[in-house]
């Protein structure tokens, strides 16, 4: 299927097919939420549970391109997105997505319990693993500028299945990360009132972790996916003048902590070892994920080639020297069995003579974390926006309002569900979570990048695509190896000199054995394939220090996505590949000129033109 190209006299941000039109926003039928003949009867169904094998195989080997991302799945929310945001907004919604929970709480919990004052260390070895990250992030947000995200960039180079996997851990990530956040506002108001921090829940007799009700958490919630519903503009603008205040109690926190430091509170330096670093680095990773949330904006962005590069690269340095920084002053300003697991840095100023001055750092925390669901609310929505316009969730919640121009059915979704979980869960049982879901998904998108630069359709020939296949297998088996053998045995080393050497051994042959089949056409990511196969290590290096029980609710909820992949997401996505499903997508609409213009490089670029949806395309 060819870019949608129409006179740009006509275009005026809204679809001009008539079905389009007459149909209201708010509309609620069974034929909106499962509108494919899978679902049209209890008959239909069966038969489709029936045929299950068949279209998972069908499905395994589904691919989309970057034109049908930027074309065909666009037109499903039938309006479209406002092109509003520039690299300034980008810069700012990077500070405030990104600084909140994560080094105000996570800091002072995983160095009283994990890391001691080595805590700096973990977050200089999350943060090197960030920006590997941040990297492979910019290269497709640049090039596939949708808002998707790493669901629609995995959707293009590793198949429906591979973006199945990505949809499912991305909405569990966005609940649960805005659950998480939404409870350490709650212990930092708390803070800020002089209470304890479970002062402002409800103590209830439900299992461990699970029995403090928080309905501030669901307030708050609430009130930030509101303003995120009214106007992206309108809440960057929000967005920018809170980062700009909390930047200034940063910088207050690190001036101000460094005069009442003491190195001897550095000492001992490692009290829980080096295993106890990668433990925490696993943990408060969880404090650089928003970043992901600026690549979902690229639909939004006036000039995405320019814009999204500048706005992720520059604010993720910046955070990441920060997060070091606070991290040291925190470890330097009291004994780590002294810091407060949940109000660290507020409690820190108040042991050292500066009462006055936790109010003023829990005020900044409470900023922070202000924004950082406020971001949180416009990213997340636009992630399930595309993932509900390939049809894995139902379609309803792809639809864009045509007076704001926002996903306002998707934003109360993840707010709905965040609320939830946010009113009974702690925040330990949170993080543990999340900072799996948010490692696997990081360590698929640089997976992705290898597959972006060395395998096209129709260019790789078929030696070099198994070459591929294999030296991707090595890379990623030594990786989890390495990431295996650290958390059984710690203290050997001769496991290593056997999975290092593999691990470089496969990247290597990926870079003399198979041919890159496409170079960016505007930025691209340094030292390919070295770069992106060290994100591929490191991220499962970080994995592998989490503890177990994160693991067994990981199996859980993934055990729990499948489930619902084979009742229900695979016979959707099927029907819609096959051309089975009515779709408003194939009517006459009225694209953005930018969106044209996207739509004619991703198809200059080689992207095959065939419609994936319809003739449900192979590797």
């Amino acid at each position: 299927m060819a870019p949608v190209e129409t006179p740009k006299e006509r275009y005026d941000g809204r679809p001009a097919a008539a079905a389009a039109a007459a149909k209201s926003y708010w509309r609620w039928q069974k034929e909106d939420f499962f509108p494919e003949p899978s679902f049209a009867s209890w008959g239909a169904y069966r038969a489709a549970l029936a045929a299950t094998p068949a279209r998972f195989l069908d499905r395994f080997g589904g691919r989309s391109t970057d034109a049908d991302e930027l074309g065909a799945l666009r037109r499903r929310s039938e309006n479209e997105m406002r092109r509003c945001l520039t690299w300034w907004d980008l810069t700012w919604f990077g500070f405030g997505s990104v600084i909140g929970a994560g080094i105000f709480v996570l800091t002072g919990q995983e160095a009283h319990d994990h890391a001691g004052p080595a805590i700096v260390l973990s977050y200089v070895a999350s943060g090197l693993s960030a920006m590997l990250s941040v990297f492979c992030y910019t290269e497709f947000a640049v090039e596939i500028p949708v808002a998707g995200g790493s669901f629609a960039y995995l959707r293009v180079e590793l198949g429906d299945v591979a973006a199945f996997i990505a949809a499912a851990n991305l909405i569990l990530e966005s609940i649960i990360g805005t659950a998480a956040v939404a409870r350490s506002w709650t212990s930092y108001l708390a803070s800020l009132i002089n209470k304890p921090a479970s002062a402002l829940r409800i103590h209830t007799s439900l299992a461990e972790g699970y029995n403090e009700l928080d309905p501030i958490a669901v307030v708050v919630i609430a009130v930030t996916a509101t303003l995120a519903i009214l106007s992206a503009k309108g809440t960057s603008r929000v967005n920018w003048i809170a980062s700009a205040v909390h930047v200034v109690v940063i910088a207050f926190v690190i001036v101000a902590g460094f005069l009442h430091a003491k190195t001897s509170n550095l000492t001992p330096f490692m009290p829980y070892g080096v295993p106890g670093v990668f433990r925490a680095a696993a943990i408060v990773y969880f404090a650089y994920g928003g970043f992901d949330n600026i690549a979902t904006m690229a639909e939004e962005t006036k000039n995405p080639s320019r814009d999204i590069p500048l706005g992720l690269l520059g604010s993720m340095s910046v955070i990441t020297v920060i997060y070091c920084l606070m991290a040291l002053v925190l470890s330097m300003m009291q004994p780590y069995t002294a810091i407060d697991r949940n109000a660290a840095y507020s409690v820190a100023f108040s042991n050292v003579g500066m009462r006055w001055a936790q109010y003023v750092v829990a005020l900044g925390a409470l900023k922070g974390m202000t924004t950082v669901l406020l971001v949180g609310a416009l990213g997340q929505a636009r992630y399930t926006t595309h993932i509900a316009r390939s049809h894995i969730i139902p379609p309803v919640f792809a639809l864009v309002h045509p007076r704001t121009g926002t996903p306002v059915h998707a934003t109360v979704l993840i707010a709905a569900a965040g609320a939830c979980i946010g009113l009974f869960s702690s925040l330990d049982v949170l993080s543990s979570l999340l900072s799996v879901s948010t490692l696997f998904i990081f360590m698929m998108m640089a997976t992705a990048l290898l597959v972006r630069r060395y395998y096209v359709r129709g260019v790789t020939s078929r030696t070099h695509a198994t070459r591929l296949v294999v030296l991707l297998a090595v890379v990623i088996g030594s990786s989890a190896g390495i990431a295996a053998y650290w958390g059984l045995a710690p203290e050997r080393w001769v496991g290593y000199t056997v999975l290092v050497p593999a691990w470089a051994a496969g990247t290597l042959g990926i870079q003399l054995l198979v041919p890159a089949a496409r170079a960016p056409k505007v930025w691209g990511v340094p030292l390919v394939p070295w770069l992106p196969s060290l994100s591929i290590a490191t991220n499962l290096f970080l994995m592998g220090s989490l503890g177990a029980q994160a693991f067994i609710r990981f199996g859980v909820c993934t055990a729990v996505m499948l489930l619902y992949y084979v009742l229900v997401g695979l016979h959707a996505t099927y029907d819609v590949a096959h051309g089975a499903c009515s779709d408003d997508a194939d009517e006459e609409v009225y694209a953005d000129p930018a969106d044209v213009d996207d739509g004619k490089q991703a198809a200059a670029a080689g992207a095959a033109t065939t419609d994936v949806e319809r003739a449900g395309a192979k590797i």
